[in-house]
């Protein structure tokens, strides 16, 4: 392992997708980097991300022959975030994604499947050929990457201050297994994720979500917001929190169920055995349908194609998540939904997907029948799952004061910043996320640096 040094060009403070992103994108530009992860592992919540990365426009989906258009994808991420959504950084998104998917293939880690999510028209979340989850894929793969570059990670390396003279980043403090270290730097870039799994703050800010569990993993505190906040940095849309709608929470451990699911072609069915809403509509509409339930829970209905399809399942069922059946009706009886209910009503599904009918839910995306058995069944709730809120940064990543000034030398990429999502956020946008603003951040401060000289 390498020894921590006093100095470097560039100090990456956590080491999930957006961290490690842009520290491989400023090794790349010349910039000595160091990533600084708390937890004992690198990964962050990009470890458990599962569908994957939205862009549009790309030569993937020409391969697909899938027509689609940045325009497209602008305006219905810009719906799903209820309009809220900031038009500069969303726009640099949309704009960079297809080149995040490309710098992604030339590193070796191609996106070469499609599928789609709530809230998209198009097949536009791109995943490995193997439609494995892409997070876990992508955190091998930039490990391996920086491992290459000789780019040191860090874990249980905690920054507890960030150091500043005349409101300029000159070093952090950092608390390495109880050492305690300055590094100087003039740039720092906060890629720390979001607060999902600080239920203090939640409930602080939403009163109304206290008490649900969480998809995120422990680390998700919020710790890059405060440690920006205490050397001047705004926030913005710190209320606006993500619930997913489909969380398997009847073990102590929640586990999301991946957008992909449905995307492929599973059905959402209530108690009574019924369809309630569309399963792809955005997850704030499909979480408010749940909510409303009397058992304020549902199960996700799909076959053995849509498991075929979307490989995270074999997951689920690995970790004993999922119920299986040869027939529907044995399928009600295992999960003590009624037998005949649920085989009309994935027969009444099945007659709209093949005879090309109107729904009357609405569905007109991952319509697929389910007739390949056996057939499953996921209990699902919603849960606290992504934080749209957090740092004030331009779309270059650079960290702004409450007079929407730059703070130089300080830069953030990821669920620790606020303002691209609006007030909800579609599934496959994070991923697409880190690797966008990620690689911004990394160009930015390398570019900053090369100024500076």
């Amino acid at each position: 392992m390498s020894m921590m040094k006093e100095q470097y060009d560039v100090v990456v403070i956590g080491a999930g997708g957006a961290g490690m992103t842009a520290a491989l994108q400023a090794s790349e530009l010349g910039a000595s980097v160091a990533v600084l992860e708390k937890e004992a592992k690198a990964g962050g919540n990009t470890n458990r991300a599962s569908s994957g990365m939205n862009a549009a426009e790309t030569d993937v989906q020409l391969q697909h022959r899938v027509t689609d258009s940045m325009t497209a994808f602008y305006h219905e991420t810009f719906q799903g975030g209820g309009r809220l959504n900031d038009p500069a950084m969303l726009d640099f998104f949309v704009h960079h994604a297809p080149l995040a998917i490309d710098w992604l293939a030339a590193r070796r880690m191609p996106l070469t499947s499609l599928t789609i999510t709530g809230g998209m028209t198009k097949p536009r979340t791109h995943r490995p050929q193997s439609t494995a989850p892409v997070g876990n894929y992508l955190v091998k793969g930039l490990l391996a990457r920086l491992k290459e570059k000789r780019v040191p990670v860090f874990t249980n390396s905690r920054v507890s201050n960030l150091l500043t003279n005349d409101h300029r980043i000159t070093g952090v403090e950092v608390d390495q297994d109880g050492h305690l270290q300055t590094i100087q730097t003039k740039a720092v870039i906060v890629a720390t994720g979001g607060f999902g799994a600080n239920a203090k703050l939640i409930s602080r800010l939403r009163p109304d979500l206290s008490g649900l569990k969480t998809t995120n993993q422990p680390g998700a505190t919020g710790d890059g917001l405060q440690l920006a906040e205490e050397v001047g940095a705004a926030v913005r849309d710190l209320p606006f929190i993500q619930v997913h709608p489909t969380v398997q929470q009847d073990q102590p451990h929640a586990f999301l169920i991946g957008e992909a699911v449905r995307g492929e072609g599973a059905i959402l069915v209530g108690q009574n055995g019924r369809r309630f809403i569309n399963e792809l509509a955005t997850r704030r509409v499909v979480s408010n349908a749940i909510f409303a339930l009397p058992e304020k829970s549902a199960y996700l209905i799909f076959d053995q194609s849509v498991r075929e399809r979307a490989k995270a399942i074999d997951f689920y069922c690995h970790v004993g998540l999922v119920k299986q059946a040869d027939s529907l009706t044995e399928l009600g009886k295992t999960i003590g939904i009624d037998g005949g209910q649920l085989t009309a009503t994935v027969q009444n599904w099945n007659q709209i997907v093949e005879q090309h009918q109107e729904d009357s839910l609405k569905r007109t995306t991952g319509r697929h029948p389910l007739k390949k058995g056996p057939f499953y069944a996921i209990h699902v709730a919603p849960a606290i799952h992504y934080t749209m809120g957090g740092l004030h940064t331009d779309p270059q990543t650079r960290v702004l004061d409450a007079n929407g000034q730059p703070i130089a030398g300080l830069y953030a990429a990821g669920e620790v910043v606020g303002g691209l999502h609006g007030n909800n956020r579609i599934g496959g946008n994070s991923i697409a996320e880190t690797v966008v603003f990620g690689r911004q951040a990394g160009i930015q401060a390398a570019s900053d640096l090369r100024d500076c000289e």
